[in-house]
């Protein structure tokens, strides 16, 4: 073994191949080096943890996709990024939500770059699960758009095949009857509500469940009685309050929380969308806050809820 240098500097290693690799020692005691899990004895208390040299980059003359394929490939593989080597499908999904989130976020914004940028971010999730699912051979990122293509060509039977569906009402009305006789097919009781989540976040998935009852007419005919519902459901609020039992007040809070979502779907709104911009919202008027008292010499921290209020209102009344 050549060694140039002490710890963090450069040295190499014979693999078993017969081969001399350069490596980088981060020093301390250990006396293995890995390259590709090809464990190499070295003879040394030098060596702590090895790094590889950089890794070739993948050829910018690839295909797009087929480089990230390769760049995640490598990320995951022994000797890349210890983060991404770490990952599991069940970790990864948090960062699929949030990275959902953000693409709506990009769009609303109208910024080209950004919805470029946060889309990327998004397509990076399927990569990174197929990568993780090759792993073990249980399907890889062909078997993924194989899925995909195979899907949009049995329900688009009107631009493949011989059906007919001239607005858009028709196409997903089609859509809907194709998925659910697929479904039947594999369920043994065919309900008109499969399961309660959807694996969606909370308010995506109350409004979808909503549309599936409304479409065998389990709906009302106009917002007016989903107002007295909202009504209703919060004088049981109170009621569940003065009782003391915090399980029924949960309980009834969440009942009120879906009427205010099927409020939102009769009247034609996403309630997801909704409290997305609810929440931007309120966080640009609370720095709005914090600005004016910083110009007063005050800081949230110190300031009375009286306080904070009239400024709040002040800056609402100049919003509106």
């Amino acid at each position: 073994m050549s060694f140039f240098g002490g710890k963090n500097e450069v040295f190499q290693v014979p693999v078993r191949s017969g081969d001399i690799k350069t490596m980088r020692c981060h020093g301390g005691k250990k006396d293995q080096c890995l390259e590709y899990g090809d464990a190499v004895n070295v003879s040394t208390p030098l060596c702590l943890d090895v790094i590889l040299m950089a890794r070739p980059i993948p050829s910018p003359e690839l295909p797009p996709v087929e480089r990230l394929r390769q760049i995640m490939h490598i990320l995951r593989a022994p000797g890349g990024c210890p983060w991404d080597a770490e990952q599991t499908h069940e970790s990864l999904v948090k960062h699929l939500i949030e990275e959902a989130y953000e693409v709506a976020e990009a769009i609303e914004s109208g910024n080209r770059d950004h919805i470029i940028d946060e889309l990327g971010d998004l397509l990076l999730q399927p990569v990174f699960h197929a990568e993780i699912a090759s792993e073990t051979g249980r399907f890889d990122l062909d078997d993924i758009a194989n899925a995909i293509n195979e899907k949009l060509i049995r329900r688009h039977p009107h631009v493949f095949g011989d059906a007919e569906a001239d607005d858009p009402d028709a196409v997903l009305q089609q859509w809907e009857e194709i998925k659910s006789n697929e479904k039947s097919e594999k369920e043994q009781i065919p309900y008109t509500i499969k399961k309660a989540n959807e694996g969606l976040p909370a308010l995506l998935a109350a409004q979808k469940i909503q549309k599936k009852a409304a479409k065998v007419g389990f709906d009302w005919p106009d917002t007016a009685p989903v107002l007295e519902k909202i009504e209703e459901e919060l004088e049981e609020v109170r009621s569940a309050q003065l009782s003391g039992d915090d399980s029924d007040v949960a309980e009834e809070i969440g009942d009120l929380l879906f009427a205010v979502v099927n409020l939102a779907r009769k009247s034609g709104f996403e309630a997801e969308l909704l409290l997305h911009q609810a929440n931007r919202k309120f966080v640009n008027r609370f720095q709005k806050v914090e600005d004016v008292l910083r110009k007063q010499g005050q800081e949230m921290s110190n300031s009375t809820l009286e306080e904070m209020d009239a400024v709040w209102n002040n800056i609402k009344a100049i919003d509106s």
